[in-house]
């Protein structure tokens, strides 16, 4: 063969190799961890709080700029800015969109699958109703989650803030030793607190916008405190490590009352569960034996009564379980 054709072959594997490259790093300069780390913080912060002037103008105007029409319709509905701050908090990548369109796909899936049961429409109709509340609920259990991971963390970022202090570092340059150093989700809030500051944000609204950010009881209180001592003055770290006592104290407190009522709330879950645990087994097994519940006049008062019952008594046994500390 002649040298043109083993130079066509030798050129035709390196292009091929180029564009697989080439879309490569498109991919990954888009969608890939860098990325997504970087959208992560630009929503964090176009959501931590309303800014005056034209700070954050350029982050702010990227995140409409980028989603779809429908996400750009969405934002204007009131109280929506609240729902994609909701999903922020719980460290989701779900855009408002995505949240509103699994909670309408969901009860038409359930209402679909529940037809092969031998079960009442009614009652198939509500349960599809109440499947649309699932997406909610896994979202909100989710922020509860990176919260408690969040105060978990607190004491510690607490103690290397301190001990940057201690070795003369700036307090903003002990921000970002935090924000680099630590871990997730406690780095990242710091990171993005950091990022607000570099970009003008004064130390007061970047500290502000973080206790917006990060809804935690002890985490207001170390703003708080940042914040009179700036304003008067006195040993910063000194303050850094009573908030430390003081927040692995509660702890301690917290943990005691759990290991006490965790029987109750063991036994609250099991006497809650369990009636419907075995009827949908009893409806699987023997679906003519449940029928008379839904079929005669009284059967359906005795369903009303048991379900009022077990309402008022799983209402009554989360009071009994909790303590607030």
């Amino acid at each position: 063969m002649s040298p043109i054709f083993y130079a066509t072959v030798v050129l035709l594997f390196v292009a091929v190799v180029l564009a697989m490259e080439g879309a490569y790093i498109w991919w990954n300069s888009r969608h890939g961890p860098v990325a997504r780390r970087v959208e992560s913080r630009i929503r964090a912060i176009s959501a931590g709080a309303p800014l005056d002037s034209e700070r954050l103008s350029i982050l702010k105007q990227r995140l409409p700029g980028d989603s779809t029409p429908f996400e750009r319709a969405l934002m204007l509905l009131p109280r929506v800015r609240g729902i994609d701050h909701f999903l922020r908090q719980a460290g989701m990548q779900w855009s408002v969109a995505r949240l509103v369109a699994t909670c309408a796909v969901i009860p038409p899936v359930v209402f679909s699958l529940a037809l092969f049961t031998q079960a009442p429409l009614l009652v198939i109709a509500m349960l599809a109703l109440l499947s649309a509340s699932l997406p909610v609920l896994y979202v909100r259990g989710r922020r509860a989650r990176r919260l408690r991971q969040l105060e978990r963390q607190l004491p510690e970022a607490c103690d290397m803030l301190a001990r940057a202090l201690r070795s003369g570092h700036a307090f903003s340059l002990a921000i970002d030793m935090v924000g680099t150093e630590f871990a997730e989700p406690m780095g990242g809030e710091f990171r993005t607190t950091f990022d607000e500051i570099n970009y003008g944000v004064s130390l007061n609204e970047a500290l502000a916008n973080l206790a917006m950010r990060v809804p935690i009881r002890d985490l207001r209180y170390f703003v708080i405190a940042v914040l009179i001592q700036r304003e008067t003055g006195g040993n910063l770290a000194e303050v850094l490590d009573g908030i430390t006592v003081l927040i692995r104290e509660r702890f301690k407190l917290f943990d005691k009352v759990r290991v006490l009522s965790a029987e109750g709330r063991l036994s609250a879950w099991i006497l809650g569960l369990l009636p419907f645990i075995v009827g949908t087994l009893m409806m699987f097994l023997n679906p003519g034996f449940l029928q008379v519940l839904w079929q005669d006049p009284m059967g359906l008062k005795m369903m009303v009564a048991a379900l009022s019952s077990m309402a008022v008594g799983v209402i009554w046994m989360s009071r009994v379980v909790a303590l607030r500390v």
